[in-house]
């Protein structure tokens, strides 16, 4: 590798490893119409890859102040469980592969997830994905969640790398916001959200899918 090439690479997980983000996308459709909501949709979308405590204040801000967001977010969270405890949680297609590829090619690997690290640590472990990745940092230990750059920086500190060494693998506008803004290359691998045009210019790579992240690392 050259001098400025990197050596570790952040992934996100929900939307990037896990097919989780669709499976939520029903669930947030399903409580909007139980509570009578309109244009749920942009809600999913602004919410995705922020933490649960910001969703508060977005939902509050644009329902209402009276808005009850721990309620709503508490029911789309019992269905998106139920629903995983029925059907299993599915990987994203190559998820297992590019860990096994960047593995071998002796790149160090992390994770950044805006979700709750007893919620991460479940799901990577009974995925067997877990001991692929050095460090995990997960949206209980920051303050700020995506899109503020803070727990990119954590992930990167915490394998002693500054964040130009470092690519993050995002699903999310708010994840690529988040990376962009910590002074990482980010590869965007679009799941539920498509780039516009002010997103990919943020970007160092957009790829169809995890597989062609073997192309350039």
């Amino acid at each position: 590798m050259s001098g400025n090439s990197p050596v570790a690479v952040v992934f996100d997980m929900d939307g990037v490893l896990f097919d989780s983000e669709r499976i939520s996308r029903m669930m947030w459709a399903r409580v909007g119409t139980e509570y009578g909501l309109s244009d749920i949709d942009t809600a999913v979308r602004d919410c995705t890859g922020s933490s649960r405590p910001d969703q508060f204040v977005y939902l509050r801000k644009k329902y209402g102040a009276d808005f009850p967001a721990e309620a709503f977010r508490e029911r789309c969270s019992f269905l998106f469980h139920s629903y995983v405890d029925a059907n299993g949680l599915p990987l994203m297609p190559f998820a297992r592969e590019i860990l096994v590829y960047l593995k071998k090619q002796g790149y160090r690997l992390a994770l950044a997830s805006s979700t709750q690290t007893k919620t991460v640590l479940k799901e990577l472990g009974e995925a067997g994905l877990l001991d692929f990745f050095e460090t995990v940092t997960c949206g209980d230990m920051v303050v700020h969640s995506k899109p503020d750059p803070e727990i990119y920086i954590r992930a990167c500190e915490s394998l002693g790398l500054v964040p130009r060494f470092c690519v993050a693998v995002e699903d999310s506008p708010n994840g690529v916001r988040s990376a962009y803004a910590a002074g990482m290359r980010c590869v965007m691998v679009p799941d539920q959200i498509q780039p516009d045009g002010q997103l990919r210019s943020l970007l160092w790579q957009c790829c169809a899918s995890l597989e062609e992240l073997m192309h350039f690392l």
